[in-house]
């Protein structure tokens, strides 16, 4: 099949498991709910009428397996992984993660007979978003034998454990570990939507992920007196709105004055929260990312005595409460290369992009090479139902997808 024609069923597969939902009319998709088997029944139907054998991991993940050439032996042949996520956000749109699971798919149907000096093994990851639990990546840290068999006790919000919600879908949580990938492993690859608007911007429909920028979290609270907002004098108030509204703009100049670095309050939390009343305590959060742990880190220190100095000006009292650090994860440079050239050979420039967001690569990047292609997405939009990919830039990651496995192919192994 022309990579054009199967761009268009990629697109129509993608649009048609957004429908697998847990709420009528939107996209929402938890872990291991009714809607993510029905999603498993499509894809399985699929993958083994494209000559994949299909299996579910004990995590909850797909497979389909793709067999090498004659003369390589499948239980010991290298395998390429190509996979993504199956779970979205609530209110999600119909392309983030999905579409690099169909894409891996569809590549397997567009090489036709054609095999390759190793097995291709598509896999569809069950959980990336962590909406169900709380936390992320429990689909490829089974993959990278790096799950945390602890969290088997952790509970959704109806109560229910990891552990009985895996068994009622039918799976053996205690063989998780088998869930991880084999030795033969040579690579893990992922198709993924930008979720941003720089391809938009440059007007290229694909770009290779050089690094999975590293992320910081806290939570800063400013502490100050709350009074009456008719009768206190703006001398005398130790107003912690006011403290946050400045340090949330020391925030903004850091970002702006750091090369590659974003820095994001998200949410704020006044109290008392009344529109005649002075604040007197402001809750923040800070998302703070970079490629270089080293100018993260360095930004995040600035901004932490940032806020220090302007709770002494304001007669203030700043708290501050560390929730995450994330290392940046490099992507394989290898694997990347070949990227780049399976790109321009496909007929399109070459070019490299940081991931600002987290993905399933940055897991399995622990156990084997890993690489990441970026496909433009409309606006830039993402988690969001207008979420939108073209299908010319689809086909064009296709194609681009075929050159690599050729690039994998070419490799020499002993």
């Amino acid at each position: 099949m022309r990579s054009v024609e199967q761009a268009t069923e990629v697109v129509r597969w993608c649009r048609r498991l957004a429908t697998f939902s847990e709420a009528p009319g939107e996209t929402t998709r938890r872990f291991l709910t009714k809607p993510m088997r029905e999603v498993h029944t499509a894809l399985a139907t699929w993958m083994a009428r494209v000559g994949m054998a299909v299996r579910v991991d004990a995590i909850g993940n797909i497979h389909g397996i793709y067999p090498p050439e004659v003369s390589a032996t499948p239980a010991t042949a290298p395998r390429l992984f190509i996979g993504s996520h199956l779970d979205t956000v609530p209110n999600a749109g119909a392309f983030d993660g999905i579409l690099g699971v169909v894409m891996g798919v569809a590549l397997v149907e567009m090489v036709g007979s054609k095999r390759f000096p190793f097995a291709i093994e598509v896999v569809g990851f069950s959980d990336e978003e962590g909406v169900r639990f709380g936390t992320p990546f429990l689909g490829s840290h089974a993959l990278a034998g790096s799950f945390d068999m602890s969290q088997l006790d952790l509970r959704d919000g109806q109560g229910r454990s990891l552990r009985e919600v895996i068994r009622d879908f039918g799976l053996e949580p205690g063989r998780i570990p088998d869930a991880q990938a084999p030795p033969t492993a040579i690579g893990y690859f992922e198709f993924h939507i930008e979720q941003g608007p720089v391809l938009e911007n440059l007007n290229l429909p694909l770009a290779v992920v050089d690094v999975i920028a590293g992320q910081s979290r806290a939570a800063v609270t400013f502490t100050g007196s709350s009074g009456h907002a008719g009768t206190t004098p703006m001398k005398l108030r130790k107003d912690a709105l006011a403290g946050a509204a400045a340090w949330i703009m020391e925030v903004e100049r850091e970002a702006i004055s750091t090369q590659g670095l974003v820095a994001t309050v998200g949410s704020i939390e006044v109290e008392p929260g009344a529109g005649n009343v002075i604040a007197g305590r402001a809750v923040l959060s800070l998302d703070v990312r970079h490629p270089a742990d080293q100018m993260r880190k360095a930004a995040l220190e600035r901004l932490r005595k940032a806020a220090e100095e302007i709770a002494g000006r304001r007669g203030l009292e700043v708290g501050w409460e560390s929730r995450l650090d994330q290392g940046s994860v490099p992507m394989d440079q290898t694997l990347a290369s070949m990227l780049d050239r399976a790109i321009e050979q496909a007929g399109f420039p070459a070019h490299r992009l940081t991931s600002g967001a987290g993905h399933d690569a940055m897991v399995v990047a622990s156990r084997m090479p890993s690489a990441m292609m970026f496909l433009r997405c409309q606006n830039g939009i993402s988690h969001h139902p207008a979420e939108n990919v073209r299908e010319d830039d689809v086909a064009a990651a296709l194609d681009a997808g075929v050159k690599f496995l050729d690039e994998i192919a070419r490799v020499p192994r002993g």
